[in-house]
């Protein structure tokens, strides 16, 4: 076990380095990716405080701690965009081309394979953005930070990433039966925008599909939460990094049998 951890991370580091080579070849398309997603979401967030322009609090939520929802899930989808961005094209790059038949006969892991072919630069703005957002909010709120929720807040983050990677690939592990589940894997996607404002506007129903059928809700809100005073969520937040860990678990495991029952587009 510890060789192949060892191997594959030498492995990684080579075509981690090897993409950034090839951005920093192209400064300008890197520059213009990283600005295209900063512009994005800070319309987002210019949006948000219009609306807030016109109320004091959203059903008890100031603006900053709704920024500070914002900034946990900009953070998390950042792992997600930079490193594992490659997942969304298994389906039509992969599958239906007949390039996943060339991964099967490596002897290296065809999902390590797919995730170390790309590094997506737009994610380093999302990057940059999360990380000014949060200190933004965070400079008006009443947040102690210690070591140990300093420590917290970096495992939400990473555990948040995580749960992005594991629902993207549980559902894009259906192209092996669809060819491509890209529209299935998009529509799901657009559950994790609920996740930037606090569950208790949402009737009850959407509220249980964000957390525990999609949970999207452990990928902000719940993990934002831990930092305020408000004890109601505490539970949900401590739980971020068990349900990241199942999900990834899972979807791993759908994955594996997905492969197994892999039959080329040529058969």
């Amino acid at each position: 076990m510890f060789y192949k951890i060892k191997r594959y991370s030498f492995l990684y580091s080579k075509y981690f380095s090897n993409h950034l080579k090839v951005m920093m070849e192209y400064k300008g398309d890197f520059i213009i990716g990283m600005l295209s997603v900063f512009i994005q979401q800070i319309t987002s967030i210019f949006f948000l405080k219009i609306v807030f322009d016109h109320i004091t609090v959203l059903k008890g939520w100031t603006f900053y701690e709704i920024l500070f929802i914002y900034a946990i899930a900009f953070l998390g989808r950042s792992i997600h965009h930079i490193f594992f961005d490659n997942l969304w094209t298994v389906g039509w790059q992969y599958i239906r081309s007949g390039t996943f038949d060339r991964l099967l006969l490596r002897p290296v892991n065809p999902l390590f394979q797919i995730i170390s072919e790309r590094v997506q630069q737009d994610g380093f703005g999302q990057l940059i953005i999360g990380i000014i957002i949060l200190a933004t909010a965070n400079s008006h709120l009443d947040i102690h930070w210690t070591a140990g929720s300093i420590f917290m807040l970096v495992l939400f983050i990473l555990s948040s990433g995580m749960i992005f990677v594991a629902l993207n690939l549980f559902f894009i592990t259906f192209s092996f039966w669809m060819i491509d589940s890209l529209p299935i894997v998009v529509s799901i996607f657009q559950f994790s925008d609920f996740a930037r404002y606090p569950v208790s506007i949402y009737p009850k129903l959407l509220t249980i599909v964000i957390t525990w059928l999609i949970p999207y809700g452990f990928t902000a809100f719940y993990p934002a939460a831990y930092f305020f005073e408000n004890q109601e969520y505490h539970l949900y937040a401590i739980l971020t990094p068990l349900i990241s860990f199942a999900w990834v678990l899972l979807s791993y495991r759908f994955w594996c049998y997905g492969v197994k029952n892999f039959a080329s587009t040529g058969s």
